[in-house]
């Protein structure tokens, strides 16, 4: 009798003993961080199934895509409704797509322009909050009078979207940082086009290997960097080469809303690589939860 009113006893004790990790014995999960992967990562993978590998995406953890492939009005062979309700279904935001055109001529002017409506048109039948253009043609890259053209054209493709309640900006890669006639390709940029009508998602990974540090830009030109591409020479943190942590400090002076991740490289299976990339923001400590506020 005593050995089991003890036994009673321990179980009453026992069963006002608040939960201090959870009812299922394992503490709590952290807050997700909201992190974005630009489907570029993973192309060949999109090309031979796109749903399965939007699964696999979601799965992994990330809260947002990027899309690289637009044409004939569809987004990787799905209608601009069919792929967003999809990305829905998987708990993802579409949020941006690389898109663009060269720099119109006087003869093809109309027809381009005529192209941005409708691609405008299909990004917002999807719900897209950014259109980005990740490259010029060397007209950008030879003249100032052909790199204006390009700021001027942007100006006006910034526009469109405006008017359609989505914001356009511009993508770099390292040639950008290179001078004409005394002056950096990308500076010119940033001051020749409207603020109000066109941003800039900054690859860090090819800013800092266009030989210029990040930081120094969000300080320079505060506001303008709305997105930015997190990217390594492969999987994120792995080389040692990359110095995130001043780049996420400096979050706010930049203007960032959204981080997302873009690899062209990998030294292990597409799906592992990326979710190798992910782990490490998601432990790194200066990543906050959410910058979209």
């Amino acid at each position: 009798m005593k050995i089991k009113s003890l036994f009673l006893a321990g179980l009453l004790v026992t069963s006002f003993i608040p939960c201090l990790t959870s009812c299922t014995g394992s503490a709590p999960k952290a807050p997700q961080k909201q992190v974005g992967l630009q489907l570029y990562s993973i192309r060949d993978d999109m090309g031979k199934d796109a749903k399965s590998s939007i699964d696999s995406v979601a799965n992994i953890g990330y809260s947002f895509v990027e899309a690289a492939n637009y044409g004939d009005g569809k987004f990787y062979g799905m209608t601009p409704a069919e792929f967003s309700q999809y990305l829905q279904s998987k708990n993802l935001v579409f949020l941006s797509s690389h898109i663009g055109r060269d720099v119109p001529t006087e003869e093809n002017y109309e027809e381009t322009m005529a192209w941005w409506d409708q691609a405008v048109a299909d990004h917002k039948a999807a719900g897209v909050k950014y259109i980005v253009q990740p490259w010029m043609s060397n007209v950008g890259y030879d003249s100032l009078e052909g790199l204006k053209r390009y700021c001027d054209y942007f100006n006006a493709v910034g526009e469109k979207c405006n008017a359609a309640g989505i914001k356009f900006g511009y993508h770099n890669h390292s040639g950008e940082f290179k001078e004409i006639d005394g002056q950096v390709i990308y500076d010119f940029m940033l001051q020749n086009t409207d603020p109000s009508k066109v941003f800039f998602e900054m690859d860090v990974y090819w800013a800092t290997k266009g030989g210029v540090v990040p930081t120094a830009y969000f300080e320079k030109y505060p506001g303008r960097f709305e997105l930015l591409h997190i990217k390594d020479v492969k999987e994120i943190g792995a080389s040692g080469e990359m110095n995130f942590e001043p780049i996420y400090k400096d979050a706010a002076k930049a203007g960032m809303k959204y981080a997302i991740i873009e690899q062209e490289a990998f030294d292990y299976p597409s799906f592992q690589s990326i979710r190798k990339s992910l782990e490490f923001l998601q432990n790194a400590p200066y990543v906050n939860v959410d910058y979209s506020k």
